[in-house]
Formats: structure tokens, C-alpha cells, sequence
């Protein structure tokens, strides 16, 4: 039920993605959101007991944090200041209830929980990425950093699945 939950919000926040048109720091915005969204919920799994769900909750703060300085790098390059969008907003109040429920769950539950709302959620990125990122992103250096960020997402839910399947098995 709470991943139903979960996909919903993540293909509601798709669908108010790609209903609206952003502009590159709104755009910059999104993918810092998303980054940090991962860094925090990286965090909360890093108690698992579950060595699996631990070493990918500990990639996923490693890598998201290097994903987000990579933004603020170019964002700094550009003079692009942070600019929040709906789509932003609407991503942190999905992830704080997301992270709500999280809290709320232990020992495999919670494990469960959190790799089932990383699959939804890194399937919603990518999907994000093609049909809205890369699309209305008008500067050619941010396009090139969502393109080459797409493969590392793409990556994190192969891993997510494949503990998903694992955890399945327990």
C-alpha cells in the first residue's frame, strides 16, 4: 500500500512536470530537489541491518551527493540562482511523507518500504528526465549534465530492483 502511495505521488509529480514549462533554474532546481531527496532518504537507511539495503542506501547518499555538487557547480558556472517551481515544491512535500512513512516502519519492513520507494522513485526520475528535463532544458551544459546523470539513475534501479527481487525472497 505505501508504495502505492509512493508511485502515485512520484507519477503525479511527472504528470505536473510535464504539464508545465520550466525554465533552467527551475529545471536546476528539480534536479538539486531530487539529489537531496536521495541524500536524505540514503541517510535514514543507513541504520539497515540488512547489509544490502545498507551498502546501496550508503551509494546512494555517495553518489547523489556528488550529483548535487555537479549542479550547483554549473549553476554557480552559469549564474543561475535556485528557482522553485510547483514541481520542486511538490517533490519535498511528497518526500516529507514519504520519509514520514519510512520512519514509521522497522527491521525488514523498512527495508522493504525503502527499496520499493527507491524503485518508484528513480523509474519516476528517469521517466522526469526524458519527457521533461532534457526536453525544456534550453542551455546546452545543463541538457548535457541531466544526459549524463541518466545513466548512473539508470543504474540505481537496476540496483533497486534487483535487491527488491532479492528482499522478495526472504
Amino acid at each position: 500500500m505505501k508504495t502505492l502511495i509512493a508511485v502515485a505521488a512520484l507519477a503525479a509529480f511527472a504528470a505536473r512536470a510535464e504539464d508545465k514549462k520550466l525554465n533552467d533554474p527551475q529545471i536546476a532546481t528539480i534536479a538539486l530537489t531530487a539529489h537531496q531527496i536521495d541524500i536524505d532518504r540514503g541517510k535514514l537507511s543507513l541504520h539497515s541491518k540488512n547489509a544490502e539495503v545498507k551498502q546501496f542506501a550508503e551509494q546512494m547518499v555517495n553518489d547523489h551527493t556528488a550529483g548535487k555538487k555537479e549542479v550547483l557547480a554549473l549553476a554557480s558556472k552559469l549564474g543561475v540562482k535556485p528557482q522553485a517551481s510547483d514541481v520542486s515544491k511538490s517533490l519535498e512535500a511528497d518526500a516529507r511523507k514519504a520519509a514520514a512513512r519510512l520512519k514509521k516502519e522497522k527491521g525488514a519492513a523498512f527495508d522493504k518500504a525503502y527499496v520499493d520507494n527507491e524503485v518508484a522513485y528513480h523509474q519516476q526520475v528517469l521517466d522526469a528526465i526524458d519527457k521533461v528535463l532534457i526536453p525544456n532544458a534550453r542551455n546546452a551544459e545543463l541538457r548535457d549534465l541531466i544526459t549524463k546523470v541518466r545513466p548512473a539513475i539508470a543504474a540505481h534501479l537496476d540496483h533497486a530492483k534487483m535487491i527488491q527481487s532479492s528482499l522478495a525472497k526472504k
